[in-house]
């Protein structure tokens, strides 16, 4: 019992240092690294802990077994969110409406493609598919694992030094987590992921989530 207990303790610490600290240093200090450029190296160690420390396979990637309830519930749930961000720019933003693909439309393109396969993949395994079974001993409850992915990942948001990132980011953790906890399903989740992200970028919200875009 005792030993279980300090293997929790020891996990906690783990979880702290990993989705709060390292997003700290990177605040604190720009020069630190790229955000952007972290995601591999951290892939790389979680990828070594699943391994060595559960019963992950790699065939987990790309599971999809999606019930057409969830995935029509998904579309009209898209559809609201992109009626609300474009509804958003145009009464308090107009003025970077369609931003970046009117500033540069092969950047955007590129971003439709390169986004979805890396970068929100990429967070995909680390804020859902890790932290569930990473961390499962600490989140017993489905519930505790959903806010605390929602957390974790908004909280990561804070290297882009605005608070209407991590307000999104918050509420857009609660809906990936919830959806890989009804699915079990990366995959989805990152395509879910992806999507918003294209929208994001492509309504004129991406300034939130781009330092220095190029607009």
């Amino acid at each position: 019992m005792r030993m279980r207990r300090y293997g929790r303790i020891g996990l906690a610490i783990e979880f702290v240092i990993l989705f709060f600290g390292i997003p700290t240093l990177i605040y604190l200090d720009q020069d630190f690294i790229h955000p952007s450029i972290i995601i591999l190296p951290v892939l790389v160690f979680i990828f070594f802990l699943l391994r060595r420390n559960s019963e992950f396979r790699w065939k987990e990637l790309t599971r999809w077994q999606i019930p057409r309830k969830v995935l029509y519930v998904n579309v009209v749930l898209i559809l609201l969110a992109a009626l609300m961000m474009l509804g958003y720019v145009l009464l308090f933003d107009r003025g970077n409406l369609f931003n970046l693909p009117r500033a540069n439309i092969w950047l955007y393109l590129a971003l439709c493609i390169f986004y979805p396969a890396f970068s929100a993949f990429g967070q995909e395994i680390i804020y859902r598919t890790f932290l569930s079974r990473r961390y499962s001993g600490i989140f017993r409850q489905a519930w505790h694992f959903v806010v605390a992915s929602a957390v974790t990942f908004s909280f990561m948001h804070i290297v882009y030094y605005d608070p209407v990132s991590m307000i999104l980011t918050f509420i857009g953790g609660l809906y990936f987590a919830l959806n890989y906890h009804l699915t079990r399903s990366v995959l989805f989740t990152s395509v879910l992921h992806g999507i918003f992200g294209i929208m994001i970028f492509g309504v004129g919200m991406g300034q939130y989530f781009w330092l220095d875009m190029p607009v």
